[in-house]
């Protein structure tokens, strides 16, 4: 049956993809304009001529950074933060939103444990005594002071126990029958039916400890444990390229200020736009699609 539509659902329809291709370019112009910029001569950068396209080509910008020490120290540490990171984030979050999406007669304290954790998005304690934990704990100057802080999202928790409480009792009741306990319900039922959840709370994850920025600079005294996102935030207030003039007067005619900070923020972001697509398909597929039988 084919199904006909009116002429006004067909203007709001055209009306709708209109507005939302506008929107998406308007999301995308400032990195094609980072790009572009990072790809452009120094005179043009300087000039305010690039908008969307290279203004006389070069890679000069790229080629230094890529020779840079700090910028892959850097890098590395985010990766490291970003492994860590998002692995304790996930084992944290399934271990805390399984036995909160139970029902009061399976988990008598279950109201209690979830106002414990609600509390802690609507009051916090303020920077000093998180910076003095942190301190007092001996982990200033390592990577467990960016990983372990927020290493229990309860955005994500209350995002996964809904999930899990909207997946069929039958399940779980089936599995009890043959002898399964809540450890092997959880990791071998639960889990593997949440995969579109996971996916989503993994990129939520993967995104902040990407970007984060500011804790780097609180709880790292020295540059070289800077993250590349705190590093590329000094490197954007510091406008400062007396060393390249010193090492190499003539690479000032080919780079300048915007176009080596362009090219940074250009390769600070790819990972991240990499690994999204592949996250992404996970969002619409089907979620307990012939699980349970009648």
């Amino acid at each position: 049956m084919v199904e006909r539509h009116s002429i006004g659902r067909r203007l709001f329809d055209c009306f709708n993809y209109t507005f939302l291709t506008v929107l998406s370019l308007m999301c995308l112009f400032p990195l094609i304009h980072v790009l572009a910029v990072s790809f452009s001569s120094s005179e043009a950068a300087a000039g305010g001529f690039v908008k969307f396209w290279p203004v006389g080509f070069t890679t000069a910008s790229y080629e230094y950074v890529l020779k840079q020490g700090k910028f892959f120290e850097a890098f590395q540490v985010t990766l490291q933060r970003v492994g860590l990171g998002v692995a304790v984030n996930m084992f944290l979050t399934i271990l805390v939103a399984y036995p909160l999406s139970k029902e009061r007669n399976a988990f008598r304290s279950r109201t209690i444990y979830a106002w414990v954790f609600i509390i802690t998005i609507l009051f916090s304690g303020g920077l000093i005594p998180l910076y003095m934990t942190v301190k007092y704990t001996g982990l200033l100057d390592s990577i467990w002071a960016l990983v372990l802080p927020g290493a229990v999202p309860v955005f994500n928790i209350i995002l996964l126990m809904n999930f899990f409480r909207n997946l069929p009792k039958e399940l779980e009741e089936a599995a009890f029958i043959d002898g399964a306990g809540q450890w092997t319900t959880m990791w071998r039922i639960f889990v593997p039916l949440s995969l579109p959840s996971l996916a989503t709370i993994t990129l939520f994850a993967t995104v902040n400890h990407w970007n984060s920025w500011f804790d780097g600079l609180i709880f790292m005294n020295r540059p070289e444990n800077y993250p590349l996102q705190s590093y590329l935030q000094t490197i954007i207030v510091q406008q400062d390229l007396s060393d390249i003039a010193s090492k190499n007067l003539g690479l000032l005619a080919e780079i300048n200020d915007r176009t080596f900070k362009a090219a940074q923020i250009f390769l600070g972001a790819f990972p991240i736009l990499m690994v999204y697509p592949f996250l992404q398909r996970f969002f619409i597929k089907g979620i307990v699609l012939g699980s349970v039988k009648e």
